[in-house]
């Protein structure tokens, strides 16, 4: 079987294994939409969560879109998440390590679905420009106007003619120009300073409702450079399919929902902003590039995609978390290969960004420090706090990372600052009324922890392994609540064990701890 002919195909999948609601009854898409897909967020677990897709979209002015709207899709769960990856859950990981290491170079094709209608010079506003699409408001309330949560941005490189595909909010400014939140050193914004540096616009493209595998790339931070494309058909197993845009000297998604084709102008920057995100707080207003729409193309009766993002945990948080976890591992393990990091895990309460523990193997020093530097410097506004575990520390638990911060790592020895870093949108870099008036981002740090275990440590305060196997066989056979194991679940040698008092253990375990006793009264100590 191959990858996903389009949306729609993704959608019927999404359908018959039990994960979409469909939602019949009249929305609006500027009140009520997405309040109601962040109630699953704020109320279920996440093996209860669903991709949601809204059938009856009107907006405040009682207008009626001729289309549905499609949020969740992508990562409204991990189970979600799997079937946009066509692998189990247990194995996304996995997959998307061979998708990076084995890319699949997209194909050129004839005529796609994306091009079903076409709005182009005098016919661009016919059905109302932007204004034809159904872009729900984001965070009704705070929002000052609707946004672009899951688009494909796709733009090329004028030196190497390498593409990129990156996600960025968008705000709809006018039926033929919307914002962008790009700034340095986002790739796109890498791209538009080149095209400045040469005096003229920048061709660009956003792709709408596309097979779920180039939204995956499109929020992964692959290195620059590397054709996301690529790595979406790496996914797939399959190249992506595409067509030549109508009126840029681009490629899109043959089989994309709808393609907005335009220019970024390099000679002024507008107000963008601001629009709730993933830390959890408003993203403030600031200058930047914007979009002049040239051509809107699209499927008959075109499904918009969205994303849920803003407060975590949520859709965009789960997204990011799984896709930088890989490229992350990819990087440690592949490209500076450091043979004893096991895992990387990052944290859905840190937008899946911030928040960052890599575990490792029977490392070195120097191989932990290496790892915590390597994860700092793969980007600039990612991984503030970067934690170093061993293999017993479930990196995804903060229960287990805590234990190993409280008795692993000692302030005035295992703690690095490293600066230089990026804010992003993180609030407590600067106060907001003056990162207001900044048209870049102010400079932060990164906190680096070595929690690993330095010397040998007594054993985990656990039964051992055999004893507590034993004891869940009969937990199970009394039939009580499943259980969800929490590292470390049983007691282990972590270096330091004399045998003297492992032997007295065993007399124990059968018994005869009175002989340990007799032992000890035999060699009492006068005071």
């Amino acid at each position: 079987m191959g990858y996903y002919k389009d949306l729609r195909d993704y959608i019927r999948v999404l359908d018959e294994t039990g994960n979409l609601v469909r939602i019949k009854r009249e929305i609006n898409k500027d009140t009520e939409l997405m309040p109601l897909v962040r109630w699953q967020f704020r109320g279920l677990p996440d093996k209860d969560r669903k991709a949601f897709l809204f059938e009856n979209v009107t907006d405040s002015k009682g207008k009626k879109y001729d289309g549905g709207v499609l949020v969740a899709s992508h990562a409204g769960s991990r189970q979600v998440y799997s079937l946009a990856m066509m692998a189990k859950t247990e194995d996304i990981a996995k997959k998307w390590q061979e998708a990076q290491l084995h890319p699949i170079e997209p194909m050129m094709v004839e005529s796609g679905p994306c091009q079903e209608e076409i709005h182009v010079g005098e016919s661009l506003l016919e059905h109302g420009g932007l204004g034809e699409l159904c872009c729900p408001n984001s965070t009704p309330g705070f929002d000052n106007a609707p946004y672009f949560s899951a688009g494909n941005w796709i733009s090329r490189d004028p030196e190497t003619g390498i593409r990129n595909v990156g996600n960025h909010r968008a705000m709809i400014k006018s039926p033929t120009r919307t914002g962008m939140d790009a700034k340095m050193p986002q790739h796109i914004r890498q791209h538009w300073q080149k095209y400045k540096a040469r005096g003229i616009p920048m061709p660009a493209a956003v792709v709408i409702g596309p097979t779920p595998n180039v939204g995956l790339v499109a929020v992964t931070k692959v290195p620059y450079g590397v054709d996301e494309l690529a790595v979406a058909g790496g996914i797939a197993g399959e190249p992506v399919p595409l067509v030549k845009c109508k009126t840029i000297d681009l490629e899109v998604p043959a089989n994309a929902e709808i393609v907005i084709e335009g220019e970024i102008p390099i000679d002024s920057l507008e107000r963008e902003g601001p629009h709730g995100e993933f830390t959890g707080y408003m993203g403030l207003r600031g200058p930047n590039i914007y979009f002049n729409v040239k051509c809107i193309t699209h499927r008959k009766q075109p499904i918009w995609n969205a994303y849920l993002s803003q407060f975590p945990p949520s859709e965009s948080s789960l997204m990011t978390q799984i896709g930088v976890e890989a490229a992350h591992f990819k990087l440690l393990k592949h490209d500076l290969g450091i043979d004893s990091v096991v895992d990387v895990g990052y944290h859905l309460e840190s937008g899946g960004r911030i928040l960052c523990v890599v575990q490792l193997k029977n490392s070195t020093t120097p191989q932990v420090w290496q790892a915590l530097y390597g994860i700092c410097a793969a980007t600039t506004s990612f991984s503030k706090i970067i934690i170093a575990v061993d293999d017993d520390i479930d990196p995804r638990d903060m229960d287990s990372v805590m234990w190993a911060l409280c008795y692993r790592m000692q302030p005035h020895r295992d703690l690095h600052i490293a600066e230089g870093k990026t804010a992003s949108l993180d609030p407590s870099a600067i106060a907001p009324e003056l990162k207001e008036q900044m048209a870049e981002r102010p400079a932060t740090s990164s906190l680096l922890i070595d929690a690993t275990r330095k010397w040998g440590y007594p054993p985990t305060s656990l039964p051992r392994r055999e004893f507590m196997e034993r004891a869940r066989q009969i937990w199970e056979e009394e039939g009580l609540p499943p259980l969800q194991p929490k590292m470390p679940w049983f007691g282990s040698s972590l270096g330091y064990w004399p045998e003297e008092i492992a032997e007295e253990a065993e007399l124990a375990l059968r018994g005869d701890h009175y002989i340990t006793g007799e032992k000890l009264a035999q060699n009492r100590i006068k005071v």
